[in-house]
């Protein structure tokens, strides 16, 4: 009986709470007070915290009580004017609602972030084509390649994340002095400033690896000569897909066979530390693994091929992969060293076996021609995972003769 009738009354508050625009505005001024009563108590005098909860009190039997709105105005004024007189007021206070605002929305978007989805986004080619790297594609000094003007470029950098960079030569000179690029406005704006000659040039949203690095997109190197009207930059750039990485998933079970997922390269001895690598997982902890003469893993022996799920789109090639259905420019540093030493180090002829240590996994890229993977540097423990791949999130359109692929979620 008693739990009806606590049900009962509860249902008609919500009711009340929902047709009266009174007893909304009397119920948001009680918890603003008490709230401002919170955060001040330890300044206030005995006395005046006592006066503020009696009148908020009041307002609370009155709002229970579903009294007209004149009864309700008049106790909604009692607490304004015992708050006015009690209540410290902030200085700025504007400006300090604004920060706790911003403040509460960095500090969720850093929960999500850490907890449930992590932004990633791919630098290198080694997933292709299941997910795209960066591409460059220089055309310095060829007249008869024309870049679009200011608006379609807008839409192909902010859009399809494709990125134009011409710069010309304003007079005579070598290049020198290339500076590390700066960032202008955190997360957003960057830029990066050369020198050829006397003159000094600047480039707004600088792609990695502009001058230098394993990739040196310009081209470039110091001593280089110019003359006036010659391009210095004609580059176009094409960004990587973004992805969102599902960190949520791998608290409730462990990653399956085939599944793409983002690892940590800390403790992985031959690679960078500190990183994070994204591959496919091919192999789990205690799985005997040899790669046959067709080129193919075999698992406990069983072959893995596009009957296998998660494989389909992988084994698309007849006949043993071909460095022309590859973008082998992309990472052409990892196909060198794959080249150089077999495109498996790891395993020396096919009836070569690697068996995997418990509670650790092996990954490779998609594109096996140019992948620096499991194939190198063997097995890595099962704390490196960090999530799995979700779906892309950027770019919304296509990049040409790359599909779009705006929230898909890859195999």
């Amino acid at each position: 009986m008693m739990r009806g009738q606590f049900l009962f009354e509860w249902l008609s508050a919500v009711f009340a709470w929902l047709t009266s625009t009174s007893i909304r505005q009397a119920t948001d001024l009680r918890k603003h007070v008490l709230n401002l009563l919170a955060a001040q108590r330890d300044l206030l005098a005995p006395e005046g915290i006592t006066a503020i909860e009696a009148a908020c009190a009041k307002l609370r039997t009155a709002v229970g009580a579903k009294a007209d709105k004149k009864a309700l105005m008049a106790e909604m004024t009692a607490v304004e004017t015992v708050a006015n007189q009690w209540l410290k007021p902030h200085p700025h206070a504007g400006w300090r609602e604004n920060i706790e605002v911003v403040l509460v929305a960095i500090g969720v978007a850093m929960a999500i972030r850490t907890f449930f989805l992590q932004p990633f986004k791919i630098p290198t080619g080694s997933m292709q084509p299941t997910l795209y790297g960066i591409t460059h594609e220089s055309s310095r000094n060829q007249a008869e390649v024309k870049f679009p003007g200011a608006l379609d470029s807008f839409v192909d950098s902010w859009f399809r994340g494709v990125t134009y960079y011409h710069v010309v030569c304003e007079a005579d000179g070598e290049l020198h002095a290339v500076e590390q690029p700066k960032t202008v406005i955190p997360l957003l704006v960057k830029k990066q400033r050369f020198q050829v000659g006397e003159r000094t040039y600047t480039v707004w949203f600088p792609p990695d690896q502009l001058f230098g690095g394993n990739a040196n997109r310009s081209g470039l190197y110091p001593g280089q000569q110019f003359r006036k009207g010659e391009d210095i930059l004609k580059l176009k750039v094409t960004s990587g897909d973004h992805l969102f990485v599902d960190r949520l998933s791998y608290n409730f079970r462990r990653p399956e066979r085939g599944e793409i997922i983002v690892f940590e390269t800390k403790g992985i001895e031959g690679l960078p530390q500190d990183q994070f690598y994204i591959k496919r997982m091919v192999a789990l902890g205690g799985e005997r693994v040899s790669i046959g003469d067709d080129r193919h893993l075999r698992i406990n022996g069983q072959r893995l091929d596009a009957s296998t799920p998660r494989f389909e789109n992988v084994y698309h090639l007849s006949g043993p992969p071909d460095d022309s259905k590859f973008s082998g420019h992309v990472n052409e540093r990892v196909a060198q060293q794959n080249r150089g030493a077999g495109l498996a180090p790891l395993f020396s002829d096919e009836r070569h076996e690697f068996t995997l240590r418990q509670r650790h996994y092996m990954v490779m890229g998609d594109n096996t021609m140019n992948s620096l993977d499991s194939r190198r540097w063997g097995d890595f423990a099962q704390e490196n995972v960090i999530g799995k791949s979700a779906f892309v999130y950027w770019p919304f359109l296509n990049q040409g003769n790359r599909p779009g692929r705006f929230g898909w979620s890859h195999r």
